[in-house]
């Protein structure tokens, strides 16, 4: 029988569960238990595919092809686990399956309800995790006890502790410790609340994971265990980490977590195995060098909606033991103020995904400065587009080179809808979602980074290369470095007479982690720092005049 987890959060949001989930997913695999994770939303959107990366963030996407919360991009990063369209729930798949059924007559001409019906429907998301292999399902409620919509959500996992008994089942609460500066102290107030607000909904934490800033002493952990009717040894302390999320597994592991965990649900647990983690923290905070990367993008402001790109360019850092010191720029005030005022003296630039014409103008000036001043370049998915779109205005004479998203009548269009795409009228994942093949051509930058001839990436997108353009765009120097197995869609586009410049309709950034940075980040990162030890004067030893 599978056993069950249940992350809450409590007194503010953005307390970092998904990063705390991910952390304690590792440290179980890391004792030889099998581990499923779930992320559960309480919104009303079916998936984050139509909002906006202001509102929520990235969207994260499956290899199956489901348009998720960015938590399940740190499940992927810090466990062996691949997630699936079963590890997100939203409370709009939750309503749009029980009114479907409704009006199937599923339901034998009794009233629908929240309950039993609603929470029915939660429970049977969650428990389809379970199967052979699975020792623990750890499911993360987003949100933050008290809010009206995760009410449901609430009452089924209080169900489902009812069912599978203490044994079976463990909640474990992230809550906040803040520090009052003009005091000069922490308070315990707000954990106090927020706990005896899960206790009127019938849940009585078993282990309180505490976020503070500064350090708290036994005193306040024992007021706390008091207060909360939790053990002293389940009041776990989470200080701010100093130097990486990546430090997160390793103070959880100190405090004995998964120690705790495995005696409350009476698992066995193999020998502790994170060497790999140490040495990767080690890497992040004694680096051997530094290189400078600019990420020109649209969502800059927030830091959410580039998460795995942030990622996965650290991992590349980590691979040359580099710390990557991120510039992130706004491609609307780069168009404003012209590329070199921004990318000057960076080491490398990386234009990410996106959708909407705004800030393309930047990103194509940004690529340009990139192309032309021998900049090592990646770009993702609108990168690429913008790359093409680069490329063909100034390297091909095409002046009114344009993707048809932006001008719909341009006279150039070298990037297109994708023919599939054409007669779609509905948004929501409809897009072209998931892992597709990719076979790369013989003698490319790419399949000397990927060291094999086929891979697999993911996609989020609607539009694609002009295959019209192709032999212009060869004749002129670009190389097509990888095609779809029928040969129909450019995938990767890359310059030969470049040190670095690959470009992919793909978003590697998901499958990229910090025990294995993907290929294409790992040598982006690389060139960069070649091109920084290539540019930085060497120093004069003296010895005369």
């Amino acid at each position: 029988m599978s056993k069950f987890i249940f992350v809450t959060g409590g007194v503010i949001s953005s307390l970092g569960k998904g990063l705390t989930s991910a952390a304690i997913g590792l440290l179980l695999e890391r004792r030889g238990l099998g581990i499923r994770l779930q992320k559960i939303d309480p919104y009303i959107n079916v998936d984050p595919g139509t909002m906006s990366p202001f509102q929520h963030g990235e969207v994260y996407v499956t290899e199956d092809g489901a348009e998720t919360d960015l938590d399940l991009g740190h499940y992927e990063r810090f466990t062996s686990r691949t997630m699936s369209k079963q590890s997100n729930v939203t409370t709009g798949q939750i309503y749009q399956t029980v009114i479907e059924r409704e009006r199937c007559g599923d339901y034998l001409g009794k009233t629908v309800q929240v309950v039993p019906h609603i929470t029915d429907e939660i429970k049977r998301r969650i428990r389809k995790l379970a199967g052979d292999g699975v020792d623990v399902i750890q499911a993360e409620l987003g949100g933050t006890v008290g809010d009206i919509e995760g009410l449901p959500f609430l009452e089924a996992i209080r169900q489902i502790r009812h069912e599978v008994g203490r044994e079976n089942s463990l909640f474990i609460h992230l809550t906040l410790i803040p520090y009052i500066r003009a005091a000069g102290e922490v308070k315990t107030k707000p954990t106090q609340h927020s706990v005896g607000k899960l206790r009127e909904i019938g849940i009585q934490p078993d282990i309180l994971i505490c976020r503070t800033e500064k350090d708290v002493t036994d005193e306040v952990r024992e007021k706390i265990s008091l207060f909360c009717n939790v053990e002293p040894e389940a009041v776990i302390i989470e200080k701010d980490v100093e130097h990486s999320i990546y430090e997160l597994p390793t103070t959880l592991s100190g405090q004995k977590l998964d120690e705790v965990i495995a005696s409350k649900l009476k698992l066995k647990l193999g020998p502790r195995n994170i060497d790999d983690w140490h040495n990767i923290v080690d890497r992040i905070i004694s680096p051997d060098h530094t290189v400078k990367i600019a990420v020109v993008g649209k969502y800059i402001s927030l830091q959410d909606s580039y998460k795995s790109v942030y990622e996965a360019i650290t991992h590349g850092g980590i691979s040359s033991r580099a710390a990557v010191e991120i510039v992130r720029v706004e491609a609307e005030e780069l168009e404003e103020k012209g590329a070199e005022a921004f990318l000057a003296d960076v080491d490398g630039l990386l234009v990410p995904g996106g959708f909407g014409g705004r800030g393309i103008g930047g990103k194509v000036l940004a690529i340009q400065y990139a192309r032309e001043n021998t900049i090592p370049f990646l770009g993702l998915c609108l990168g690429m587009q913008c790359s093409v779109i680069e490329f063909a205005r100034n390297v091909c004479g095409i002046e009114d080179a344009h993707s048809t998203e932006f001008e719909p009548d341009c006279g150039g269009p070298v990037i297109c809808l994708m023919e599939e795409q054409q007669y779609i009228k509905n948004m929501g994942g409809t897009m072209r979602l998931g892992s597709y093949p990719c076979d790369l051509a013989q003698g490319s930058r790419a399949k000397a980074a990927y060291g094999t001839g086929r891979v697999s990436e993911r996609h989020r997108h609607r539009y694609e290369f002009n295959n019209r353009y192709r032999s212009l765009f060869e004749s002129r120097g670009m190389v097509f470095s990888g095609l779809s197995p029928d040969g129909l869609l450019v995938e990767i586009v890359e310059l030969r007479d470049h040190p670095f410049f690959v470009a992919t309709q793909a978003h590697p950034e998901f499958k990229s982690r910090p025990t294995a940075a993907h290929p294409l980040f790992r040598e982006f990162v690389k060139a960069a720092l070649e091109r920084k030890v290539a540019t930085v004067p060497a120093v004069s030893k003296g010895g005369g005049q």
